[in-house]
């Protein structure tokens, strides 16, 4: 057997311990959901103050059996971030500005995402991804239930309501950060129909902070049946493959990087004939919000979420994330002869789109 030197046994380690780390790498993401189940960030901020350990356990909703176990799961947590330990006359744990992210009052809250993105429905597809890639389905998502997310969101309702309450919690950002902004993106524009607009957040943002406005929320019937309008915002039922409702603007949010190019183009297609069609005596245009993919010189963190997102994509809704070419070709190919891209958040970007 070769004998192993000094530095090759360094470098066999070090390369050891990369693969036992990508192996467990889902235990982060599984012991995070645990801490939000468990309700373990809430709890902290209702205490007011660095919460010892056994003050945790005694208002956690555990069994008294599994007492012993919290200390073990605070552990991880605290190793990756998520909570800031302190010794005080004995451990006690208080929350980072990550956790403050997955508290259920925080408007930024990301925890309805992180329920949805890690629920065993979405989790299951990528147990199913070498398969996917030997054979003619979609997605990994089709592998692993015989059916398209659309197809089973439409006929589940948990997951029906996980989906739009992850996609309404980011569009209060969203809408936020748009309208204070590039509130001028909106000036001259009287009707707005915002396409796959779910439960309305970012509509609803547009529509109080332009009440001469007409604002309409377009999305599947099953996703609109029950929803409420108001002054300047109704709700419309519909599919945006077939027609998409008339309007001097279009809203697209996180909607195009679901599809593929095939796709994304026959939407634009429906939506350059929204806005060029009869009674609209305004030139009027597109905007779309999403994922500009690009090079970020060295953040490792950004760019981790840019591959981590495209991927998700990819194995549940056949989409992808597109760098600024690859969204320039789809936009010529449905039609459209300019755009301007305006950075939003990271890699997010606003694009107003031009006939």
């Amino acid at each position: 057997m070769e004998l192993i030197n000094e530095e090759s046994a360094s470098e066999l380690l070090q390369a050891q311990t990369h693969v036992w780390n990508h192996i467990f790498t889902f235990i982060n993401s599984m012991t995070l959901k645990c801490a939000v189940q468990l309700g373990i960030p809430d709890v902290i901020q209702k205490h007011g103050k660095p919460m010892t350990l056994s003050e945790l356990v005694s208002a956690l909703p555990i069994h008294p059996l599994k007492a012993q176990y919290v200390h073990r799961l605070m552990r991880i947590l605290v190793h990756s971030g998520f909570f800031s330990q302190q010794n005080l006359n004995q451990e006690a744990y208080s929350l980072t500005q990550s956790t403050r992210l997955l508290l259920k009052d925080n408007p930024w809250s990301m925890r309805p995402l992180l329920l949805f993105f890690l629920d065993a429905v979405l989790t299951k597809p990528w147990d199913c991804m070498s398969t996917w890639f030997q054979n003619d389905e979609a997605t990994a998502f089709s592998v692993a239930h015989e059916k398209t997310f659309w197809e089973y969101a439409g006929q589940d309702p948990r997951i029906n309501n996980l989906f739009n309450e992850a996609m309404a919690r980011d569009s209060i950002l969203a809408s936020k950060l748009v309208v204070s902004k590039y509130k001028g993106i909106f000036d001259g524009v009287d009707s707005l129909v915002d396409v796959g607009g779910g439960l309305g957040t970012m509509a609803k943002g547009i529509a109080e902070a332009f009440p001469h406005m007409d604002c309409t929320v377009f999305d599947l019937p099953h996703v609109v049946c029950d929803l409420q309008g108001s002054k300047n915002l109704k709700y419309i039922g519909g599919d945006m493959f077939e027609a998409v409702p008339a309007a001097e603007a279009i809203l697209l949010k996180w909607i195009l990087h679901d599809w593929s190019d095939e796709e994304c183009v026959k939407i634009l297609k429906r939506c350059k004939q929204a806005i060029t069609s009869m009674g609209n005596k305004k030139a009027g245009k597109v905007i779309i919000i999403d994922m500009v993919r690009e090079n970020l010189n060295g953040d490792e963190g950004l760019l981790e979420t840019q591959l981590f997102c495209d991927l998700e994509l990819m194995v549940a809704f056949s989409g992808m994330e597109r760098n600024e070419k690859e969204w320039a070709k789809l936009f010529f190919d449905a039609g459209f002869l300019n755009y301007k891209i305006h950075p939003v958040l990271d890699t997010r970007a606003l694009i107003e789109l031009y006939p």
